[in-house]
C-alpha cells in the first residue's frame, strides 16, 4: 500500500508506475482516490473549525462566569452542546471515506524500483548471473516422479485417493533427504545470523490482507470454513505478522528471522496440477527468511538475501542462475524481485526454486509496522526470500545427483543429516 501523500503530491508518478506494470485498468483509481480525498479534507477542515469554535466558547463561558454574567454563560453552554453532535456526524462521514480510500490504496501497485526491467510478462524476465556448470550426462535422466517411485520414496496413488490431486506421501530415504535439506537450510541460516522461529500455520484475514494483494489471496489461500482463519501459503506470512501493529526501536533494526513451515496453496489455474510429481502441489515445506529493516538499508539487504540462497545451492552442488523479474510480472506489493532457478539436466533448462523480494513499506503500511529512532517515527521496509522449498529443491537434487543406474548421490553437506548415508538406491 503506497502513501496517500504520494498520490496527493505526484499523481502522475503513480499513474506512470501503473502503466509500467501494464495495469492500465487501474489508472482511474488514482483520480477516484483524489476525489474522495478532497471530500475527506473538506470534512477535516470543518471538523477542525468546530473544535476550534468549541474551545473559544469554553473560554468565553469561563469569562462570562468570572464576570458574573450567568445568563450569557448559559446561552453559550446551549450552543456548545450542539457542537459535539456535529463533530460526531463529521467523524462518521470521515471514517467511511477513510475506509474507501484504504480499500482503493490496497489495489494500487507499489512503486517499483528504477532498476526493474520493463516487460509485460514472465517471458521478458532478465537473466542476471549463472553459478556452477550446468551439465547434461550422456545417460538418460529419469523423470523425478518416475525415479521417486522406483526408489520406493513416494506414493501418489494413495495420496490421490485420500486427499486428491496435488498431494503425495513421501517415504523412506527420499523423505529423509527432504528433511535433510530443511535441517541443513535451518542450520545454514542460523550460522548466518538469523533467528530461527517456528510460526503459526494459520493467520487471520486482516493479516492476509496485510501481507499480500487481493488477487494473490484469491488465487492462493485456503480459508477455514466458519473461522476467520487462513492456512498460510508460506512462513513469510506469519513471520512478517510477528511485527504487526508495533512501534519498534529503530536502534534494534534489522530483525533477521528464518522459519520453516508447511505451506498450503490452492494453485488456482496452475498448469500441471493434474500431473504426477512435485512441481505443482497443494502442500509442501519451505524454509523462509525475512528482514525488517531501516528504509535506507533495504536494497543492501535485498542483495545479501539473494546471495544467501545462491550460496546455499552452491554448497549443495546444484547449478543455479538468478533472474530479474520484469515490471509486468512483479506482484503488486513488490518493488523489486528476483528468482533463483536451478538447472534441470533432464529438461536442459533452469526452473524456479526460490524468490527474493523487497516490498519496501507496502506491507508495513498495511500492518502498521513502524520504528522510532532519533525522535522520528517511520514505516519500516520488509523483505522476504526463499531459503529452500523442499519439493523444487528435491527435484533439482534428484536430477543433478542422479546416476546412470537411477541411484542418487547424497551431497556431502547433507550426509551428516542422513546418518552418513552417501547414496540412495532402489529398495530390494
Amino acid at each position: 500500500m503506497i502513501d496517500i501523500n504520494m498520490i496527493r503530491e505526484n499523481p502522475e508518478k503513480v499513474k506512470e508506475n501503473i502503466k509500467r506494470k501494464y495495469q492500465d485498468d487501474k489508472l482511474p483509481l488514482v483520480d477516484e482516490i483524489l476525489k474522495i480525498d478532497s471530500k475527506w479534507r473538506k470534512l477535516k477542515f470543518e471538523d477542525d473549525n468546530l473544535r476550534s469554535e468549541r474551545n473559544k466558547i469554553s473560554k468565553s463561558i469561563a469569562g462570562e462566569l468570572k464576570t458574573g454574567h450567568k445568563k450569557e454563560a448559559d446561552k453559550l453552554k446551549e450552543k456548545a452542546k450542539e457542537i459535539p453532535l456535529e463533530i460526531d456526524k463529521i467523524e462518521g462521514k470521515r471514517k467511511k471515506l477513510e475506509e474507501e480510500i484504504r480499500q482503493i490504496l490496497m489495489k494500487i501497485p507499489n512503486i517499483i524500483h528504477d532498476s526493474v526491467p520493463l516487460g509485460k510478462d514472465d517471458s521478458q524476465n532478465v537473466e542476471l548471473e549463472r553459478f556452477g556448470e550446468p551439465k547434461v550426462p550422456a545417460y538418460e535422466i529419469f523423470n523425478h516422479a518416475e525415479l521417486a517411485e522406483k526408489l520406493g520414496g513416494v506414493d501418489f496413488d494413495t495420496a490421490r485417493k485420500i486427499s486428491g490431486n496435488g498431494f503425495y506421501y513421501l517415504k523412506g530415504d527420499l523423505s529423509r533427504l527432504h528433511s535433510a535439506l530443511i535441517s541443513y537450510a535451518k542450520d545454514y541460516m542460523v550460522k548466518n545470523g538469523f533467528e530461527f522461529v517456528i510460526p503459526p500455520f494459520m493467520i487471520r484475514s486482516e493479516v492476509v490482507d496485510g501481507v499480500m494483494s487481493f488477487a494473490e489471496k484469491d488465487a492462493m489461500m485456503y480459508k477455514l470454513e466458519g473461522e476467520d482463519l487462513y492456512l498460510i501459503g508460506t512462513a513469510e506470512h506469519s513471520l512478517i505478522a510477528m511485527f504487526a501493529y508495533k512501534n519498534l526501536n529503530g536502534k534494534n533494526l534489522p530483525y533477521k528471522i528464518t522459519g520453516v513451515s508447511p505451506c498450503f496453496r490452492k494453485e488456482v489455474g496452475a498448469h500441471g496440477i493434474e500431473e504426477k510429481g512435485f512441481y505443482r502441489v497443494h502442500q509442501f515445506e519451505k524454509q523462509e527468511m525475512i528482514v525488517i529493516c531501516d528504509p535506507a538499508d533495504s536494497y543492501d539487504w535485498y542483495d545479501k538475501m539473494l546471495k544467501l540462497t545462491v550460496e546455499l545451492f552452491k554448497e549443495i552442488g546444484i547449478p543455479v542462475r538468478t533472474l530479474e523479474i520484469c515490471s509486468g510480472d512483479l506482484a503488486d506489493l513488490k518493488a523489486k524481485s528476483a528468482d533463483v532457478e536451478a538447472w534441470s539436466p533432464r529438461q536442459k533448462k533452469y526452473f524456479e526454486v526460490g524468490s527474493c523480494s523487497n516490498l519496501t513499506d507496502a506491507q508495513a503500511r498495511r500492518l502498521n509496522i513502524r520504528a522510532e529512532k532519533d525522535g522520528k517515527i517511520y514505516f519500516v521496509h520488509t523483505l522476504n526470500n526463499t531459503v529452500v522449498a523442499s519439493p523444487r529443491a528435491l527435484i533439482a537434487l534428484m536430477e543433478n545427483f542422479q546416476q546412470k543406474d537411477g541411484s542418487i548421490i547424497v551431497p556431502t553437506v547433507l550426509q551428516p543429516y542422513m546418518g552418513g548415508m552417501k547414496k540412495i538406491e532402489a529398495r530390494k
